[in-house]
């Protein structure tokens, strides 16, 4: 233990990988068992006055039995449980017997929904069977949008036997920081009730080890003392991108009165003052909503997380550190832990304060219209305790949201509330999807209006938590999840294709699986790119401060919204994301106006292109630039067009930078930015746009394009091209790291890429759009 059902017959050979071909459909079986675990253990030979059991998470409706008495019944995945356990353990020298019986969480759940609604009857919801929703388990083991129906079961977290004289029940090391960003540190500890006198010592450690403040007090039930310490004794932990990531050691020791350690609490916490400001906005409705760190606001750009795998066990603290390093290699700042999934383990907070990533944290309550019964209130007040005392220290936990999307369930079903209690994601004014106030959720890209993705600026709001693309993964995850079959590599087949929305209509694409792949995965990286873009522009202050890509990861392989699929193999949305939110980044955006000449007739016309750049800065200070526009015939790489100007780039937000008229010419042209540095010439950021839709275009031939790729160095490629090149997607046969991928070519602009990881015999071949 920790264990998960599944994952122990997947090793047995019980059950096939329900990861490949269509063996979900094989496995469903599993999820409507009761399944029994056994194990024995030594009772503890040092006499202590308490010994308990802990379960720090079992899925889901558990009996727990020790040598045949029943000392513990659960019903909730997302609750830690201790038990005293003296009475009922054998003899020194004995062996114990621990039993748990998981009753199916499906089945179980299906009788409760119907014993509180009658047969045949169940609330609202989005996602999964109704009876999830009178279950505390995580609602994504009931299946979603982009993951299978895999009804786990088991100790799918550490069980541990504690044995002790007197403990620390909890350990709350509480920072407040004033505007001024001096520091309050507020310590607060509860102690198990014992008939001897204890003393609590408590000490501070800076981030070297040395240490800052001690204090002791006689122990009660509850112990609290309070340190000030002004500003210029601590260092500020900030969010990456802004500053490092200093983490304090808080020590709380249980002593007795003879001296000896009875139980010790350490815990690492950050100085930082973090706010959600939401504050009227002078000259518009509604009111901000942006995350401010030590008094700097900022913009949050980042990706919903769902749990790394559909069997938690197999989420080790190796790939929770990949995945969070890669994001924030990717550039992002905050990560969203979205409710249908699970309150995360220590070590990924702990990550998080690490790496400098905020997180939004959701509360387990998703898609649905929730029971609130007595018994179901009592159970999920419990499970909030658990999870926030847990939590709460983190210097990266920056919001705590009540629920995604039950309010707009509500909404949608008709449903009556009051929007002043209402707490979840997205939050609004007049109702969820209010632009003025809170955070929405945008799908009217993916679905609902279903509008041109170039249009992202006109489908903003003060915060935008999710919004996405669906793309395929890598070919090679493609191939793992097929298995050998060849007969069904094509998009169509059975075991490859998903009902999606069309999302090839922007260019011509083939039918073999690499292309339908590239199509998909272009769409993908140009729509999401342009959201961050576009939104990172309207940044300059209050007003639109971030935005949360639906979804970082996958649970499974499969094709879906994430833009790294669950191998670890970023999509090149990843990559696009990624220019998009550098620290400085330059965007234009195309516009066409047509002027009717003849008063009441639209039978003739003229058209007017002008492209505008603007660029962000997230620095906090200001950056003088050379802005150079070029414009190139698309079919011979003739650059007809050069423009230079000296700009600033404002510190800590966006700048208008320049207006032009596109040339007429009679070829397609290509506008391209660049910022370069005014000292050094380097080229600090590039964007280019281009005439849409792109299945209009023609594209030059492979001779006059002469596009190369050389390999300089061992781990380097050296990319360049006589025209421009639009969406050059580079592939690899081993997996490897990028620094960088699905690029925008542009004449005279060498581009040099680094593969960690290159081999001599690694094949490289590469796509792009024509």
């Amino acid at each position: 233990m920790p264990s998960q059902i599944h994952v122990e017959l997947i090793e047995a050979k019980k059950i096939p990988d329900p990861f490949k071909k269509l063996h979900e459909q094989d496995v469903q079986w599993v999820g409507e068992e009761d399944w029994v675990y056994k194990t024995e253990f030594e009772t503890p030979k040092e006499k202590m006055e308490h010994v308990d059991l802990v379960f720090e998470g079992l899925d889901t409706f558990a009996i727990v039995f020790l040598n045949g008495v029943k000392i513990l019944s659960s019903e909730n995945m997302f609750r830690a449980y201790r038990v005293a356990v003296v009475p009922h353990l054998c003899p020194v020298g004995s062996t114990n017997t621990l039993e748990i019986v998981f009753q199916s969480a499906f089945i179980t759940g299906k009788i409760i929904e119907e014993e509180h609604l009658g047969k045949d009857k169940h609330y609202a919801l989005w996602n999964g069977d109704a009876s999830r929703m009178w279950v505390r388990k995580a609602g994504y083991n009931y299946g979603w949008d982009w993951g299978p129906v895999l009804m786990t079961a088991g100790p799918y977290r550490p069980i541990h036997l504690e044995s002790y004289n007197a403990r620390l029940t909890s350990f709350w090391p509480r920072i407040t920081l004033s505007p001024t960003l001096a520091a309050t540190l507020s310590l607060e500890s509860t102690t198990s009730l014992i008939p001897t006198p204890t003393t609590v010592h408590y000490k501070l450690h800076s981030p070297s080890g040395v240490e800052l403040r001690k204090a002791s007090i006689l122990s009660s039930s509850t112990e609290a003392t309070t340190w000030e310490i002004p500003a210029d004794e601590i260092e500020l932990w900030w969010s990456v991108g802004l500053g490092k990531q200093p983490l304090y050691t808080v020590e709380a020791q249980l002593v007795g009165a003879s001296g000896e350690v009875l139980d010790m609490q350490t815990k690492k916490v950050g100085f930082r003052r973090l706010r959600v400001v939401q504050e009227p906005l002078e000259g518009q409705e509604g009111t901000s909503f942006y995350f401010e760190v030590n008094n700097v606001p900022i913009f949050c750009g980042g990706s919903n997380w769902i749990p790394m795998d559909s069997f938690l066990t197999n989420c080790t603290e190796d790939r929770y550190r990949q995945w969070l390093e890669l994001l924030v290699a990717g550039g992002q700042n905050m990560i969203r832990s979205w409710a249908g999934g699970v309150y995360e383990v220590d070590s990924f907070f702990e990550l998080c304060d690490e790496l400098g990533i905020l997180v939004w944290q959701d509360f387990a309550f998703g898609c649905g219209q929730y029971p609130a019964h007595p018994s179901f209130v009592a159970n999920v007040k419990a499970e909030a305790e658990d999870n926030v005392e847990r939590i709460r220290h983190h210097a990266s936990l920056a919001i705590l949201a009540g629920n995604n999307e039950d309010y707009q369930v509500a909404e949608s079903c008709g449903l009556e509330y009051n929007p002043k209690d209402h707490t979840g994601s997205p939050w609004g004014g007049k109702d969820t999807r209010d632009p003025t106030v809170g955070d929405i959720h945008q799908w009217n890209v993916w679905h609902g209006t279903q509008e041109p993705y170039q249009n992202w600026d006109k489908l903003g709001g003060r915060f935008i938590s999710e919004f996405g693309m669906q793309g395929y993964p890598d070919v090679k995850t493609i191939d793992y999840w097929l298995d050998g079959d060849k007969s069904e590599r094509f998009p169509q087949s059975k075991k490859v294709g998903y009902h999606n929305k069309d999302l090839i209509e922007n260019i011509r694409h083939s039918f073999d699986l690499e292309g339908y792949v590239y199509a998909t995965q272009f769409i993908q990286a140009e729509t999401l790119s342009t959201a961050y873009r576009l939104w990172r522009r309207e940044f300059k202050g209050p007003g639109k401060a971030g935005a949360l890509v639906w979804q970082l990861n996958d649970v499974y392989p499969c094709t879906s919204w994430a833009i790294v699929d669950y191998f670890l193999r970023p999509k090149p949305a990843y990559y696009t994301i990624k220019q998009s939110l550098s620290p400085i980044a330059v965007g234009m955006k195309r516009y066409t106006t047509r002027t009717y000449p003849k008063a009441h007739s639209l039978a003739t016309f003229t058209e007017k292109h002008t492209v505008e750049t603007w660029a962000a800065n997230a620095r906090l200070e200001s950056r003088d630039v050379v802005v150079v526009t070029e414009a190139f015939e698309l079919r011979t790489g003739k650059r007809i067009f050069i423009k230079e100007v000296h700009a600033t780039l404002g510190e800590n937000r966006s700048t208008e930078l320049d207006r032009i008229d596109v040339p007429d010419s009679a070829d397609a042209l290509a506008v391209c930015v660049k910022l370069r540095d005014p000292q050094t010439g380097e080229t600090i950021s590039r964007f280019s746009t281009y005439p849409e839709p792109y299945k209009f275009l023609q594209f030059p031939t492979e001779k006059v394009l002469k596009l190369e790729v050389e390999r300089v160095g061992a781990e380097q490629l050296k990319i360049s091209a006589a025209c421009p090149v639009k969406g050059l997607i580079l592939h690899f046969s081993d997996d490897v790291k990028l620094s960088d991928n699905c690029l925008d070519l542009i004449p005279g602009d060498e581009r040099i890429i680094e593969v960690g990881g290159l081999k001599k015999e690694t094949v490289v071949t590469w796509q792009y759009l024509k």
